[in-house]
């Protein structure tokens, strides 16, 4: 065999499966990664629930991770995220996601130039230090963002703005006298001075911009960096050519001012967008701000002050009057009022009693409380919440993909207009002195800053002051599909009226007597959290009945409950489980027609006996529609949305609440999927679909929108399956969410037009001599700060919802 022959590059990749029960699961996988055809060997192992996947190096672990899924099993991943040094541009953002995609086992890398940190999903555990030489060979630093996280700055440190300062004091005597000469007055510094001056702005505050545009050299690549340091260079060096050239035959034209002036004003600019920049970071920061780091925890009648970190479940902690609540927590002594304004978005305190819930975070009124802690560190309301927002502002939107694929050619493209230029005025001018300005004032103006800074700025000046207002984001998408919203589909229980139902009515079959079918119907109950079984349940205690316990309860979704009390198979629902299990209301029928005719919802209680079940009794609830409903609508159709109300609740109860909101189209008596389908078909209609709720049973339609709005006063589930949720149980959150998306897409925009447009506009001008590089330089300058200071105004909107 000849020597030449050598065998390709292997790469071993280590995949977490799941979802894998039995032996014949393994070999599914092993023959599904297999049939790859860059797949040199396999190996599942069901115990560590491990596959191992030798590779050649060009196939890309998604391909490996998609084989798994359409084999039916999933592949766990990894989130890393990394705090990034030295990007100046989009095509930094760029250069950066390529190199790590490079990494064995990345399966995605995203990488955000406003909070300068990247987000690495992977298939295989990668260690810190592969990011972050994949980081460093592509020419930035990396550092882990838990020590990236702001600290009190040195005493002797000096002010981020000095570089700017001393630039412009050594600048200003080269300048100045470009402004006299327009005022009628003649007066230069010869041009020892100039050199003495401009050289320190050019080589020791310009040095940032040659380390920056060297590495991205290195890479391959080109960036913002790397046009200044060749225009300025250029400025430069032209002048001292000069300089030597005419010594002693009196004093020629220099441009160390439009080198000197350039970098000044960059550095002004950077500054500027560094402190914007951080601005923008407010919300994270204000909601980190609200973690007490001591509490006071009641200890065998005393107060132990003790780290929050080292709390656990059940300890019981004391609130002062004006303290910040350090738990989530149940309230168990004293009455106070609690401001949980930065939490929810809720001006108005909340009153707080034993029994009630509080939030970490929140500030304690005048009275003292003693809460249980239900919730620590990451599963707290307010780590849950800064998770979310973080989220949201380190992912990119869907319109950010666009000006990745721009700014990726950006740097080459003024490269080559730059040279075009040069040589362009060296043939109709003759002048090498014309031709090197005007190719320095194409370099300069050219600004992939703003590009990469339109849309990433205004998602986190979007989402932060959502966050503010009680209305999390949970991702970039979310937010740019919500300004399209067409179409508002809610829940009817717990969304749009108080979810606090009461039972009004309850009518026994002949022969039985009430407080015997209470007894059955509260017993079923007690394995429920539906608002309907707290009403049973409390009307149970109110008359001190005996309930009797229940076994095998069953929830049946979209229907109701059933379980054995006693020897006996009960069941507790809608018409359509009594319709189902073949049962007859016989003269409850009329009666049960009436309740529901007055806008309440009717159960009916049922016993079983073999296949047959007969009717034992009607139960009637009535719950209140929320005062915010009523604008909530209105402001939706204002918008030009279309509404609609979904809920598995009775006709008749449905259509009194839609009537009473006036809102469009109703549709009751459904079951979970039945809500899915009905939003698919809006979808299918054309139509951007919003779907609010908050119930277990809307986890399905909430996924099948275009974006789901979840409430946090309603469950668990219905949060994570949604992709925004409301802080507070006001529907009027729904509108306020669509607005703030529709102008925070309006300023992404926005600042996307000011960016193409500055230079769209200015490098043509510039290739034709109609730009100094020193307006150049300005120019560039204010198209960062602009488009930044443009988002920034995002910080100003206030929900309509918080005008009380």
């Amino acid at each position: 065999m000849s020597a030449s022959l050598s065998m390709p590059s292997l790469v071993q990749h280590h995949l977490r499966v799941t979802g894998m029960t039995c032996a014949t699961c393994a070999t599914r996988i092993e023959k599904a990664l297999a049939k790859l055809p860059d797949v040199q060997a396999v190996s599942v192992n069901l115990a560590t629930e491990e596959a191992i996947v030798s590779t050649a190096a060009t196939l890309q672990p998604a391909v490996l991770a998609e084989a798994v899924r359409a084999a039916g099993y999933d592949v766990e991943t990894r989130t890393t995220e990394l705090q990034i040094g030295g990007m100046s541009c989009a095509s930094c953002v760029s250069r950066l996601e390529k190199a790590l995609l490079k990494v064995p086992g990345v399966l995605s890398a995203t990488v955000n130039l406003a909070t300068e940190k990247a987000r690495i999903e992977s298939v295989t555990s990668i260690s810190y230090a592969t990011l972050a030489a994949a980081v460093e060979a592509a020419g930035y630093t990396a550092s882990p963002v838990a020590q990236a996280q702001p600290s009190a700055p040195p005493l002797h440190r000096r002010p981020e703005w000095w570089p700017v300062l001393v630039s412009a004091l050594m600048t200003l005597p080269l300048v100045v006298p470009m402004v006299l000469q327009v005022l009628g007055y003649h007066w230069m510094l010869s041009g020892e001075w100039q050199l003495a001056l401009a050289t320190p702005v050019q080589f020791w505050l310009g040095w940032r911009f040659y380390v920056a545009g060297w590495k991205a050299l290195k890479a391959r690549a080109g960036n913002m960096d790397l046009l200044v340091a060749l225009g300025t260079s250029a400025a430069y060096g032209l002048s001292v050519y000069m300089l030597l050239q005419q010594a002693g035959a009196g004093m020629p034209h220099l441009y160390f001012e439009a080198s000197t002036a350039v970098i000044t004003l960059v550095l002004l600019g950077k500054w500027l967008e560094h402190r914007a920049k951080r601005q923008t970071a407010d919300a994270i920061r204000a909601l980190n701000a609200l973690r007490p780091t001591i509490a006071r925890v009641w200890i065998d009648g005393q107060e132990i002050d003790t780290p929050v970190e080292q709390l656990s479940l059940s300890d019981v902690v004391v609130v002062r009057p004006g303290e910040r609540i350090p738990v989530d927590g149940e309230v168990l002594e004293g009455q106070s009022e609690v401001d949980e304004s930065l939490i929810t978005g809720e001006s108005r305190p909340a009153p707080k009693s034993p029994g009630q819930t509080v939030t970490g975070g929140a500030m304690n009124g005048a009275g003292l409380l003693r809460v249980r802690t239900t919730a620590i560190g990451t599963e707290t309301t307010l780590a849950r919440i800064i998770r979310m927002v973080e989220s949201a502002q380190a992912a990119k939107a869907p319109i950010q993909r666009i000006v990745d694929r721009v700014s990726a050619v950006f740097v080459p493209v003024v490269l080559l207009i730059a040279a075009a230029t040069f040589t362009g005025w060296m043939l109709v001018s003759g002048s090498w002195e014309t031709a090197i300005l005007n190719a320095v004032a194409v370099l300069v103006i050219a600004c992939p800053c703003a590009l990469g800074l339109a849309t990433p700025t205004s998602i986190m000046a979007g989402t932060g002051v959502a966050a503010r207002h009680g209305i999390l984001i949970k991702d970039a998408s979310a937010l740019e599909v919500a300004h399209a919203v067409t179409a508002a589909a809610f829940d009817k229980t717990g969304t749009l009226t108080e979810g606090k139902p009461s039972l009004t009515t309850l009518i026994a079959a002949e022969g039985l007597d009430e407080a015997d079918v209470l007894k059955l119907a509260a017993a079923l109950q007690q394995t429920s959290e539906h608002p309907l079984a707290h009403a049973v349940l409390e009307r149970a205690d109110a008359l001190s009945l005996d309930v009797p316990g229940v076994r095998d309860a069953t929830a049946l979704p979209g229907r109701g409950i059933q379980g054995v009390v006693g020897n006996e198979v009960f069941a507790l629902g809608s018409a359509r489980l009594m319709t189902e299990r073949g049962a007859d209301g016989g003269l409850l029928q009329s009666h049960a027609q009436q309740l529901e005719a007055e806008g309440q919802t009717v159960s009916w209680l049922l016993r079983g006996q073999g296949n047959e079940w007969e009717v034992l009794g009607v139960l009637a609830f009535g719950d209140s529609i929320k005062k915010a409903s009523f604008a909530a609508i209105k402001r939706l159709q204002a918008l030009g949305i279309k509404t609609v109300m979904l809920t598995g609740d009775n006709r008749g109860s449905a259509q009194a609440v839609a009537r009473s909101l006036g809102i469009d189209d109703v549709r009751a008596e459904l079951l979970p999927g039945d809500k899915a389908s009905i939003v698919q078909s809006l979808r299918d209609q054309g139509h951007v679909v919003a779907m609010v709720g908050d119930g277990l049973n809307d986890a399905p339609s909430l996924v099948a929108a275009d974006v789901g709005l979840g409430m946090s006063t309603g469950t668990d589930v219905a949060m994570e399956a949604a992709g925004i949720t409301l802080m507070r149980g006001d529907p009027r959150l729904v509108a306020d969410a669509f607005d703030v998306s529709r102008r925070t897409y309006s300023k992404i925009k926005q600042g996307l037009f000011w960016a193409f447009a500055y230079n769209a506009l200015g490098i043509p001008l510039a290739a034709f001599g109609m730009l100094n590089p020193v307006v150049a330089g300005a120019a560039m300058a204010f198209s960062s700060v602009s488009v930044v200071a443009n988002a920034l105004l995002l910080r100003r909107w206030r929900g309509a919802s918080a005008v009380q």
